[in-house]
């Protein structure tokens, strides 16, 4: 595996695997930043609980509704709302925002030494297709696995309870059949483009792809049948963004 860039973390951050790991139920800052990122530009930082942190990684969830810091644009508006040809030109007007995760709650597994995260979906339907409460345990049962989703991304560093990482820009969605689907490849050649990262680093981020696809061709940790029947701890409240993280626009009902 390649290492596209490096982003930004504290002084003393160190690789994800490495102790002192948190336990159960505490609350970890999964953290994204751009490879350019210093202190004042927005990030994207998501309250989760822990799953489970030791040598192989780290596992959290991300519950339904959680409130979190993502990027948009002054007015409110998402970064995919602009036209590809421009996407990546815009880089300076975006400024942090307050938001809400809507739908079914994101398991996320952090592979220690790995650039990429893996994500599983559920799709929580009643019978008759009627969307139920996701939070409810009572329909835990009734979850389906919908897929594995592979963030391509910078390999985490941990610092306290955060841990830092960059996004790839492209991506991989695997069915629950086990079909394998590239997704942002267009995204990642406009980034090049405009100037948001080198021919060389796409390429690296390419070649990491074909890593995380063999990887779960071979079926490797954490691409297990294992996880896909895993369920949040009813007791688990939903986290919140700490004191003092900053927000330029509030989407927060």
């Amino acid at each position: 595996m390649l290492e596209p860039y490096a982003v930004s973390a504290p002084e003393g951050a160190r690789p994800l695997g490495v102790a002192p790991f948190l336990d159960p139920g505490e609350v970890v800052m999964w953290r994204y930043r751009d490879h350019a990122w210093e202190p004042g530009r927005p990030e994207t930082a998501s309250p989760m609980r822990v799953v489970r942190d030791d040598e192989r990684g780290l596992v959290a969830w991300l519950a339904p509704g959680t409130v979190h810091l993502t990027k948009r644009h002054a007015d409110g508006s998402d970064l995919r709302d602009v036209p590809m040809g421009e996407r990546f030109l815009r880089d300076a007007q975006r400024v942090q925002a307050r938001t809400r995760w809507h739908g079914a709650g994101i398991l996320r597994i952090a592979p220690a030494g790995l650039p990429w995260s893996v994500w599983l979906f559920w799709d929580v339907a009643d019978d008759d297709g009627a969307s139920i409460d996701p939070t409810d345990p009572a329909a835990y049962d009734r979850w389906e696995f919908g897929g594995w989703y592979v963030n391509l991304e910078t390999a985490h560093r941990r610092g306290g309870h955060d841990t830092f990482t960059g996004d790839h820009v492209l991506d991989l969605w695997v069915e629950a059949d086990g079909t394998v689907n590239v997704k942002d490849a267009d995204e990642l050649e406009a980034a090049v483009e405009q100037g948001r990262g080198t021919p060389d680093q796409a390429d690296a981020i390419r070649h990491n792809a074909e890593h995380a696809r063999a990887s779960f061709a071979a079926r490797d940790w954490p691409f297990d049948d294992a996880w896909t029947r895993w369920r949040p701890d009813p007791a688990w409240t939903t986290p919140g963004l700490r004191d003092g993280e900053r927000w330029d626009v509030d989407l927060v009902g």
